[in-house]
């Protein structure tokens, strides 16, 4: 097996966690992926997994090459297209990660008419609410929304939300409501935990103003606890993206606007800067103007 299919092989076994899933991954046989990690491992002099009869996992040296490996392989994959002039045309499986409830609502329905547009582009989205790592991981693209740490990703950004309260028409009518945050104490609060801190509000641009609620009930789903609010149990927090139509058609109002944190900015962020793939500079040419449209319209 030559070098460079000793990396790819190494990179499959690597994201499936088992040589049987590798070697799936590239269309040949479980001994092949072993044999051609093998090989890898005695050109480099190091071991690059850490193997016991029920798993496989990187060693030190072999996370390090990881990175390095993934990095080697699309640059290869960039002169490639440069020199056969495929560049320009986006081919291949787009991986994609965004916050679950910003997917359902912006990403999913934008992601057809991409499809749509782009015939030889395959898309895989992974919704999930944790900061994804896109090198270890092995996405092209992903939605981040708040402040982005130091890093080497290129960020492109798309617009701004906020945290808000809400509560149905009919709970504000029969409970009124809370005039300052130090109220929210007084209502019935539903908190989501895959919220940041469910159980402590932040409130003002600095955010100084700390409440610490109790909730009587806390939902693991923003769209549950927003279900909830919508039938005029009490009071919730989201995010302004997840209530646009709710509050255009009337089932939601918000409270405490004055009181309102500063707005999260929301960006795109890639690895490849000005390196990216056909397939990923498509994909951020077609989604972040619809993206602004969409969340700076609101």
């Amino acid at each position: 097996m030559d070098r460079l299919q000793s990396i790819r092989v190494f990179i499959a076994v690597a994201d499936a966690g088992s040589f049987a899933g590798g070697a799936r991954t590239m269309g040949i046989s479980a001994p092949s992926a072993t044999r051609g990690v093998a090989e890898l491992e005695a050109a480099l002099g190091a071991r690059l997994f850490a193997r016991t009869t029920r798993q496989v996992r990187l060693s030190e040296p072999g996370r390090a090459y990881l990175e390095e490996a993934r990095d080697i392989l699309a640059q290869l994959q960039a002169a490639d297209e440069a020199a056969s002039g495929t560049a320009a045309r986006p081919v291949g499986i787009l991986r994609i990660t965004c916050p679950q409830e910003f997917g359902r609502l912006h990403v999913g329905p934008l992601i057809t008419d991409f499809l749509d547009t782009y015939d030889r582009v395959g898309v895989e989205v992974i919704m999930v609410d944790r900061l994804v790592n896109l090198v270890e991981e092995g996405f092209d693209v992903a939605v981040r929304i708040g402040p982005l740490p130091s890093s080497e990703l290129t960020a492109v950004k798309v617009g701004e939300v906020r945290w808000v309260i809400c509560g149905s028409p009919g709970y504000l009518a029969e409970q009124g409501g809370p005039m300052d945050p130090l109220d929210l104490p007084k209502h019935r609060l539903i908190a989501a935990h895959n919220n940041a801190a469910a159980t402590q509000w932040r409130f003002g641009a600095d955010e100084a103003c700390i409440v610490k609620i109790q909730p009587r009930l806390i939902m693991s789903s923003v769209a549950a606890s927003l279900d909830i609010a919508r039938n005029g149990w009490g009071l919730t927090r989201a995010l302004s993206y997840q209530i646009v139509r709710d509050i255009e058609e009337g089932r939601l109002q918000t409270v405490l606007a004055e009181y309102e944190p500063a707005a999260l900015p929301v960006h795109l962020v890639h690895v490849e800067g000005r390196r990216a793939a056909a397939k990923v500079r498509a994909f951020l040419d077609f989604a972040a103007p619809r993206l602004r449209q969409i969340l700076n319209s609101r």
